[in-house]
């Protein structure tokens, strides 16, 4: 995927803090549950959409007046918890964090499950990978991987999420970006960025590209190594990390996102009354200095321009997953 294809794919809002969107999320928008609801989470415990779904779990509930129960449906490498959440029954009691790979597992050929399945409320997180490697790694920055690569296809190897999945686009997108054989550097799935960490500290593998944020507090007390942000501007938190634009010549660049969604049908009165109570503790204190503690930028995006994003992301990455093999 080029960077036009990627600035399309992210929209003028990308990590920016988005004008909040005239939706219906006006003084109608009044509904509130009355027991508890179940969030669903598509990933496990300990990765960037669990820590933003479990805080704003817990600012909803303060808001809205009942218990927001986070539930990690993980497996199937996203599909479990996007198909609980699409299959649920849209009375506001479920809901769930629908992330990137909703656009990204029907094209691999893993479910026929899309975007069009789930109602979009609100964009909670937009996050640039990043590329990062041991603290002992010999390599000193991306050109030196890439050399390796070239020199031995195949003999490194890098990590972060499933076969297929947004991180993996990530390396393989970039590989393909400077015209390298996608494979290049040979993929090992995980069951999230949490794992893929453990396992690049653990010298399991050679270099992970999960989001920047997730490897943020490990880069910063000198355990890993960050040698390139997957954006055109450097991480505020991260200053000394080069971007990927300043290092090689594709300037590739890549980001995912976790958003609050219910399932198709979901009442219009109870969508916009989730996506008011979103929008308005999501521009509170406690999410401010929650997104700073994880080194990521408050985004505010309400469910009109979300759900236009959607269709843009998924035509976006269906063009990339074609180009690197891997649809179905």
């Amino acid at each position: 995927m080029t960077r036009k294809m990627i600035t399309a794919l992210l929209g003028a809002t990308a990590l920016g803090i988005g004008a909040l969107a005239a939706t219906a999320a006006s003084a109608e928008c009044d509904w509130k549950p009355e027991r508890a609801v179940t969030y669903i989470v598509p990933w496990g415990a300990g990765g960037g959409t669990d820590a933003n779904a479990r805080m704003l779990a817990s600012l909803l509930s303060e808001e809205m007046g009942q218990p927001f129960n986070v539930v990690n449906r993980t497996g199937g490498n996203g599909v479990t918890g996007h198909s609980a959440l699409a299959r649920a029954k849209p009375d506001g009691y479920t809901i769930g964090a629908a992330t990137v790979e909703i656009n990204t597992m029907h094209w691999v050929g893993l479910t026929d499950l899309t975007y069009k399945d789930i109602t979009p409320i609100a964009m909670v997180d937009m996050v640039p990978a990043g590329f990062t490697v041991a603290k002992d790694s010999p390599y000193k920055n991306l050109q030196e991987v890439l050399d390796a690569a070239k020199a031995e296809p195949g003999k490194l190897t890098g990590s972060g999420t499933a076969q297929g999945g947004i991180w993996h686009l990530a390396l393989a997108g970039l590989l393909n970006a400077e015209g390298m054989d996608p494979a290049a550097i040979r993929w090992v799935p995980s069951k999230g960025a949490g794992p893929a960490i453990k396992e690049l500290m653990a010298g399991g593998v050679d270099v992970i590209t999960v989001a920047q944020s997730e490897a943020k507090s490990l880069i910063e007390q000198g355990e890993l190594k960050g040698l390139a942000y997957m954006n055109d501007k450097r991480m505020p938190a991260l200053p000394d990390v080069p971007t990927t634009v300043e290092q090689i010549k594709s300037g590739w660049t890549l980001s995912a996102f976790s958003s609050l969604a219910g399932p198709a049908g979901m009442d219009k009165e109870i969508a916009c009354s989730y996506e008011k109570a979103a929008l308005k503790v999501m521009q509170t204190k406690q999410w401010a200095e929650f997104k700073d503690s994880r080194g990521a930028d408050v985004v505010l995006m309400g469910s009109d321009e979300y759900a236009s994003m959607l269709a843009k992301s998924d035509e976006s990455l269906g063009a990339t997953i074609k180009a690197i093999g891997l649809a179905k």
